[in-house]
Formats: C-alpha cells, sequence, structure tokens
C-alpha cells in the first residue's frame, strides 16, 4: 500500500548557506543555476546523481529556494528515455496530489464568499452521500470523512491497470468508493482518501457554476500567476515536458505513462505544473496571500487550512489539505510516471520542490522522497526531509494504485 510520504523542516539553512556568489555557473552539463556557494552546490549535484543510479531514475529536477540566502535549481538526467532528450527546469510535469492543495483552496474561497461553510454536513449541498448528514465538509478536507478511498478497491485497479488510456468522470470514481462501507464513524481518525477530494472537486463545481478546471483558471492560477498550470480535460500534457515513467503495467514492465489519461485522479491528483510555478505556488498557499501582497483567503480561513491535526503518525499533522512534518508545510505527490515534493518552512522563508519522471520505487522507496532526504540532508542537515516509518501501514499520499 502506498504510504503518506512528507517531510522534514528546513532550520538549519544558514550553516551551509551563508556564502554566496551571485550567479554562479551550474556544473557542467547540469542544466540550471544556483547561488549557493560553490562547495554546497558540488555536494548537492553529487549527492542527486548518486541517488538516481543507485534507484535508477531516469530524471530529477531539485529547486531549494532560501528568501534572501540564494538558491539551487538543477535539472539531472533524461527526460525522455526514447530520445536522450535531457531533464530541463522548464519542462511540464504531472504533480498528483499537489493538485489536492488547489483543490481545497477553491473550495476555501467559497467559504470565503459565503457559499458554504466547513461544518456543512455533505448532504446539503451533495446527494447520494454514504452517511453525508454525518460527514461535514471539513472532514471531508481533513480526511477524517472515513469513506472508502476508491483507488483501493481491487477490481477497479485492475480495470485501470488494463486501460490506463480511460477516460473516468467523478460520479463513476464516487460510485466505485460507494460500493463499499465505511471504514470508521466521521471524525473518528485520520485516513488519507482520494475520495474526499472528488467529493470537494463536485462541491466546487456545484457551489460555483463553474466546472473546477475553469474554477481554478480563473480564481487560483490567474491570480496567482500560475500560467504554466492548469487541470486538463484528458490525457494532455503541455509541451515541452518530462516523459513519465511507471511500472504500474499488466506485466510489470516499465512503460512511458506521460499520454495516460489521469482523468482517475480528477481534483485528487490530475494537474500539471512546472518548476517555476510550483515556486510560486507554496507561498502563497502556505501564506495565503498572492504575490501582489492581497489575499487569497481571509486570514480566519487560512489559520483554519493550517491547523494541523495529529494523524496517528508521529510528527504528522494535517490541516485542510495540506500537510506538515516537523515544519515543513505543503504537500508531495505521485501517480504513474510522475513524483513530486512542494513544500514551505515558513520560519525558515525555504522553499523545497522535486520532481521525478518515474514512479519505479523498487527496493529505494518513495523516489521524490528519496531526492529531498539526500538535498535536505546536505543543506539542512538537522532537518532532514525523511518519510516517517510509522506512516507506511495505512495511508496514501495521493491516486496512486499501489502495486498488486
Amino acid at each position: 500500500m502506498r504510504s503518506f510520504r512528507a517531510g522534514t523542516a528546513l532550520a538549519a539553512a544558514s550553516l551551509l548557506l551563508t556564502a554566496l556568489c551571485a550567479g554562479q555557473a551550474p556544473a557542467a552539463g547540469v542544466p540550471g543555476r544556483a547561488d549557493v556557494d560553490a562547495a554546497t552546490a558540488e555536494r548537492l549535484d553529487e549527492a542527486v546523481t548518486a541517488a538516481m543510479k543507485k534507484a535508477g531514475i531516469p530524471g530529477v529536477t531539485v529547486g531549494l529556494w532560501f528568501d534572501g540566502r540564494g538558491s539551487y535549481e538543477r535539472s539531472f538526467g533524461t527526460a525522455d528515455t526514447a530520445t536522450g532528450a535531457p531533464m530541463k527546469t522548464d519542462l511540464f510535469t504531472r504533480i498528483g496530489s499537489v493538485t489536492k492543495t488547489f483543490t481545497v483552496t477553491a473550495l476555501l474561497q467559497l467559504v470565503d464568499d459565503g457559499r458554504l461553510r466547513l461544518d456543512d454536513p455533505v448532504s446539503r449541498h451533495l446527494d447520494g452521500v454514504p452517511g453525508g448528514d454525518r460527514i461535514t465538509v471539513r472532514q471531508l478536507a481533513e480526511m477524517r470523512s472515513g469513506l472508502f478511498d476508491y483507488t483501493q478497491d481491487t477490481k477497479w485497479l485492475a480495470t485501470l491497470r488494463a486501460d490506463p488510456t480511460r477516460s473516468w468522470t467523478p460520479r463513476e470514481l464516487l460510485g466505485i468508493a460507494f460500493r463499499h462501507p465505511a471504514q470508521f464513524p466521521p471524525g473518528a481518525r485520520w485516513q488519507y482518501s482520494n475520495t474526499n477530494t472528488v467529493l470537494l472537486g463536485l462541491l466546487v463545481e456545484k457551489m460555483s457554476g463553474q466546472d473546477l478546471s475553469s474554477y481554478l483558471r480563473a480564481h487560483v492560477l490567474d491570480p496567482v500567476g500560475l500560467d504554466d498550470t492548469a487541470l486538463p480535460k484528458g490525457a494532455e500534457i503541455p509541451s515541452p515536458y518530462a516523459h513519465g515513467y511507471t511500472d504500474f503495467t499488466p506485466d510489470g514492465k516499465v512503460a512511458d505513462a506521460s499520454r495516460w489519461n489521469p482523468s482517475w485522479a480528477w481534483a485528487a491528483g490530475a494537474m500539471t505544473s512546472t518548476l517555476d510555478d510550483l515556486h510560486t505556488w507554496v507561498p502563497a498557499l502556505t501564506g495565503g496571500k498572492l504575490p501582489d501582497g492581497s489575499r487569497l483567503l481571509e486570514p480566519g480561513t487560512q489559520a483554519q487550512r493550517m491547523r494541523m491535526l495529529p494523524t496517528g503518525h508521529r510528527g504528522v499533522g494535517y490541516g485542510l489539505g495540506i500537510a506538515e512534518i516537523d515544519g515543513w508545510v505543503g504537500h508531495n505527490g505521485e501517480l504513474p510516471g510522475y513524483e513530486t515534493i512542494a513544500a514551505r518552512l515558513p520560519q525558515e522563508g525555504a522553499v523545497l520542490v522535486v520532481i521525478v519522471n518515474s514512479d519505479v520505487d523498487g527496493d529505494f522507496g518513495n523516489l521524490s522522497t528519496l531526492i529531498g532526504h539526500e538535498v535536505t540532508t546536505i543543506a539542512t542537515p538537522d532537518h532532514r526531509w525523511t518519510l516517517p516509518a510509522a506512516a507506511q501501514p495505512d495511508a496514501t499520499p495521493d491516486p496512486v494504485p499501489p502495486r498488486s
């Protein structure tokens, strides 16, 4: 079963990033730039390439930024194994469950507009949800509804594995989930379920009168300045993009999943983005403000989003569509072919973005966590991006079918 994968903080940055040099050239053959000190940049380059070799990762992009104290933006390896095209920092990618941060932002804007309340029962706005008179909108966003995660349905998994290009509607996905009994009473505990976020996407559509993609474009993406981020209608991904590689196939052989249809993830994990856009998004997400300083959300609503509740796993908290582990605030994502980390440590003014064009985890666990751990071990050794082992048994971070 997939685990909730998040990381730790970035508090020790000043130890390694105090000596800056403007416009430092990247290492030979490594696309990107860095203005952290040369020794740190070299260590990061070596650590990332070594981890890629160890785990057989085709391509990686890393962005690490400290407000006023330097940055590191690099790409490594191959974006397309068929042509040998290199990974680059400007390529589009699929971001998996980082999508949840956008969907919940849209929901919270509608709360600010007075169109619904977080403590409304789901049945007030959507019909057909089992126990919907007892499940609140807030519990959906907090992953405390008890609703079964449709991505754990074995029959559906076999169907998806056989035809990953098929288009799925949100109602089809909910129908799969609702065939299963609730896992626990609403609010009793935390359990990650993509069903929750699909319901939130439908709520946004009903209360706004717009399809989710259009609402996000008009009210979230354009105001934040995210021209290169989108919720696709089908399998489209803008060019140039990183090809994504997966072994979620009938025979277990690695395949190029970059043109597979992510409609089965929809509001929970189907969006595309870039390194630069994720770098812009994370401060807006965690601060509740637009780049010009105006409000993305009302301060009280943002405070509710950031109120982290325990998940039952040491050091891991979850708010409204957002996670915190030892100070890191944001989300990670994974779906066939792609893995992503997008997080911020507010007290250090630090942002970390990791993009990996493979989910063939093998013996090394989540690949983005592997890279994130290597980067933070060097840049912030007291606060390393590490998946708590206790988080592995019963939580999934995004809509990735577990391997059978």
